[in-house]
């Protein structure tokens, strides 16, 4: 199996249950648990309204296509329109990590290429693996979010740590 971390984040429609939705639908994957949810500053998105996130750690058999192919199922099925990419979303799955590899090809990107630049990625998942090594930069999680810090993430007071 191969430790993935997925990042969750929603601005349209009831952000939680967009949330939940996907949690229940990345569980398909194999064991998982997940960061709290945090309320985060939208980026990149003038005029956006906030983004709920979260992390997910996971521990999958697929490859990282099949992966990423899931996300973007998970995606579609939560009514994300993809005809830009700095645009509202009722749900947006970001595979981050797959183990250590790195990946570069056409439409799949691993580590994530911005998550090193993003508290609402880093803060979350300090939360889960401070110590995860990123396997270009060489920096811990904790180490980068000390270099981004935490502003325009807060942890959100409607986190219900049972919806899994």
């Amino acid at each position: 199996m191969t430790r993935v971390f997925l990042g969750l984040g929603s601005n349209l429609g009831d952000r939680e249950l967009n949330t939940v939705r996907a949690l229940r639908l990345l569980g398909r994957l194999g064991p998982l648990r997940r960061s709290l949810f945090y309320e985060s500053d939208p980026v990149g998105i003038p005029g956006a309204g906030p983004f709920l996130n979260c992390i997910l750690d996971v521990w999958t058999y697929l490859n990282p296509h099949d992966v990423l192919l899931h996300a973007l199922w998970v995606e579609v099925t939560l009514g994300r329109l993809r005809a830009e990419r700095a645009l509202s979303r009722t749900m947006d799955v970001d595979v981050l990590f797959y183990g250590d590899q790195t990946i570069r090809e056409n439409g799949l990107e691993i580590p994530h290429p911005r998550l090193h630049e993003r508290a609402f990625v880093l803060v979350p998942l300090a939360e889960l693996a401070p110590n995860f090594v990123h396997p270009v930069l060489h920096k811990t999680v904790g180490e980068l979010l000390e270099l981004v810090g935490r502003t325009g993430v807060r942890h959100w007071r409607g986190d219900d740590s049972s919806c899994l």
